[in-house]
């Protein structure tokens, strides 16, 4: 196809990243279109809300439109933002569990409501700045492939995606390194006016995230018991809100050795606190599994699996309770497994897909499988 008759919206957020991506596909002379989408969380550098003009709010992407030389469509993503991604990181940690706002983000809002504004623009594809890869096979099925550069891949954060979203998304990223694309920024002069690293939690103007969550109209904090795995009360937490499994800082419990969260019990509104050796475990539930470009397997298959953005994938081993279900066991034990986060499946550079950890099983055998 001749890419000068192709057109193709780039979502730019106003970071290097995406003024890069926008920059190389228009070098390939692509025709494009800018898209911003606004969350109703946006503020200034100086601290106003976005209740004040786009232009004055957040400049960055409105320059890097007119320095790159194409036009910029905002897009009002206020209302879904709210009922999608920010209810659902409230109501995730009402749960007890810790939510991952950015896989939501991702498959309802930038790939999803800004996906279709781009079909309705005339555009056969939606670019973004993520360091990762998609591959076209024979057969006509997309891959997702991590990113080349291993210390900056976010395929982690596309796990989500359909099948039909990743035949609509380019990443022009993924084939180059973070120092690279700096490079190219500085060449461009990108670096003059861009924000630069995004922040995970865009939407939270407060100094944490449990701050956002108190200063909520009907979020109440529950007080009760700190207890240790043997149920043994040891003290009193403050709400569930203000903890995650792994957390060592912040419990306000002595002890002879630190003491970790390892279970937000929230039946029992109970803190569950132990050693480090306790947040072992050998296996963890997945549940509601994204499959990408591949059939559910049917019977049990060697994965790496990676249980957060910023874990090393795991070995371990798959097996399927259902079309998206399955109960994975590691080879050797993993610490800090959180419900509520996403696990994601890969074989070497393939994503395989992903789903959300619904609970884990502590192993009693500390060597791993016996």
């Amino acid at each position: 196809m001749d890419t000068m008759k192709r057109t193709v919206a780039v979502a730019l957020s106003g970071g290097i990243d995406s003024a890069v991506a926008a920059a190389l596909l228009k070098k390939e002379d692509y025709r494009l279109i800018g898209l911003y989408f606004q969350t109703g969380y946006e503020f200034s550098p100086g601290g106003s809300t976005a209740s004040r003009p786009f232009s004055r709010v957040n400049p960055w992407p409105l320059r890097a439109a007119e320095q790159i030389g194409i036009p910029l469509e905002v897009i009002d993503c206020s209302k879904a933002f709210e009922m999608e991604v920010v209810r659902y990181f409230i109501d995730t940690y009402r749960s007890g569990q810790t939510p991952n706002p950015c896989m939501v983000c991702n498959q309802r809002i930038k790939f999803g409501l800004m996906l279709e504004r781009a079909k309705a623009l005339g555009a056969s594809a939606l670019a973004t700045g993520h360091y990762a890869r998609i591959r076209q096979e024979a057969n006509g099925q997309y891959r997702l492939l991590k990113g080349v550069d291993m210390a900056k891949d976010q395929s982690y954060f596309l796990a989500r995606l359909s099948r039909k979203q990743l035949s609509r998304v380019m990443l022009p990223l993924g084939a180059y390194t973070k120092k690279q694309v700096r490079e190219m920024a500085e060449a461009w002069g990108f670096t003059a006016f861009a924000e630069g690293e995004s922040q995970e939690l865009c939407f939270i103007r407060q100094p944490s995230y449990k701050d956002f969550l108190c200063s909520l109209a009907g979020f109440t904090r529950k007080p009760g018991p700190i207890v240790n795995t043997r149920g043994e009360i040891l003290g009193q937490h403050r709400g569930l809100h203000a903890y995650t499994v792994g957390q060592r800082r912040g419990i306000g419990i002595p002890g002879a050795e630190p003491f970790y969260v390892i279970r937000l019990d929230s039946e029992q509104n109970r803190l569950v606190i132990g050693a480090k050796s306790e947040l072992a475990a050998c296996q963890c539930t997945v549940t509601d599994i994204n499959w990408i470009g591949t059939e559910p397997p049917d019977r049990p298959i060697s994965v790496q699996t990676r249980i957060r953005y910023r874990h090393r994938e795991a070995e371990s081993v798959l097996t399927p309770l259902g079309p998206d279900r399955a109960v994975v066991r590691f080879c050797e034990d993993q610490y800090a497994i959180t419900p509520g986060q996403a696990a994601v499946f890969y074989q070497g550079e393939r994503v395989l897909g992903g789903g959300w950890i619904a609970g884990h099983f502590h192993n009693p055998h500390p060597s791993g499988f016996e």
